[in-house]
């Protein structure tokens, strides 16, 4: 029996998700431009990796971290398209626990992984520009599959306990979640058990992935200013800047929103109840969509590769 009346313990409990709170007649039309959102992520993302798996020109380290780029993208729209156009289109606000914490589970995982590949996108423009001679060399497939493969079990090995620890709790509050998909600080707020492990190894990922994460990025950046600035030739030097340009923003695309989030939940207090969750949504949304039309922008043989495809008569 729980320690707490009227409290439930999973794998009974049925939680409801929010849409846009104060915008519920409106929900019909704010469906629109997410459904458009999620059309060009899925379809740019899908285009991004068809293109380098079938294209040899493509096969190169820089493009098969960005077809891990693309992959997690996907993977973050999958995981919210669900629940967040159900809500939208028919109201279908029920989730389960164990659904909820499979969905918990897949987000984060993808936005992990995100935070890692840019991580990995970095220490390959490092390479490149510092020892353009050796970065087949030190690149190599078999190392890149290596970083992939630890990019996912890292992510899986922070998000087992956390999602483990949540399952231990009991909630005996309001069951209503402040998002349109399960997010973990949203469910944790709900228990009425004791949550202090559950905060501070929360905290603790966190810290460890973006902290970590963004602190080596801003390190590679350093060190490949640097080197950039050794270079002699003032042509050189703008080329080897200009193949940094998309991942610089891929990065501001990815750590901006997340930021922006964060200082909503935090000092937006007198904000409009609709702000921080309509934040929440584009910022799951803002990299899928971004991170394509930037590298599609911005890199001529990716933009090339997509033309041969898309206009074969035009190349």
């Amino acid at each position: 029996m729980s320690a707490f009346p009227n409290s439930t313990s999973p794998p009974s409990l049925t939680f409801f998700l929010t849409g846009v709170p104060g915008l519920e007649t409106a929900h019909t039309w704010i469906s629109i431009p997410f459904c458009c959102l999620y059309i060009t992520a899925l379809s740019g993302n899908g285009m991004i990796l068809f293109v380098i798996i079938t294209e040899p020109s493509l096969h190169e380290p820089m493009y098969y971290f960005l077809s891990m780029l693309s992959t997690t993208d996907l993977g973050l729209c999958i995981s919210t398209l669900v629940t967040s156009l159900g809500i939208f289109w028919f109201n279908a606000r029920e989730i389960s626990f164990n659904a909820c914490l499979a969905q918990m589970f897949f987000i984060h995982l993808f936005t992990i992984m995100e935070s890692s590949v840019l991580l990995g996108m970095a220490f390959d423009r490092f390479v490149a520009i510092s020892n353009p001679l050796r970065y087949a060399t030190i690149l190599t497939n078999s190392r890149i599959i290596q970083i992939g493969v630890a990019i996912v079990t890292i992510a899986t090995v922070i998000l087992i306990p956390l999602i483990l620890l949540l399952r231990r709790l009991s909630f005996c509050h309001s069951h209503v979640l402040q998002h349109s998909y399960c997010f973990h600080p949203d469910v944790m707020k709900l228990s009425c058990s004791d949550t202090k492990i559950n905060s501070a190894f929360g905290l603790t990922a966190t810290i460890l992935v973006g902290g970590v994460d963004s602190t080596l990025i801003l390190l590679s950046y350093v060190l490949i200013i640097r080197c950039i600035l050794n270079i002699a030739s003032p042509e050189e030097r703008k080329k080897a800047f200009s193949t940094c340009i998309s991942h610089i923003t891929a990065v501001a695309v990815f750590y901006i929103p997340l930021v922006s989030l964060s200082f909503v939940h935090r000092f937006g207090k007198q904000a409009p109840t609709y702000l921080p969750t309509l934040i929440a949504n584009v910022y799951l949304l803002i990299p899928p969509v971004m991170n394509p039309i930037i590298y599609s922008v911005k890199t001529k043989e990716i933009r090339r590769a997509l033309l041969k495809v898309l206009c074969p008569k035009a190349i």
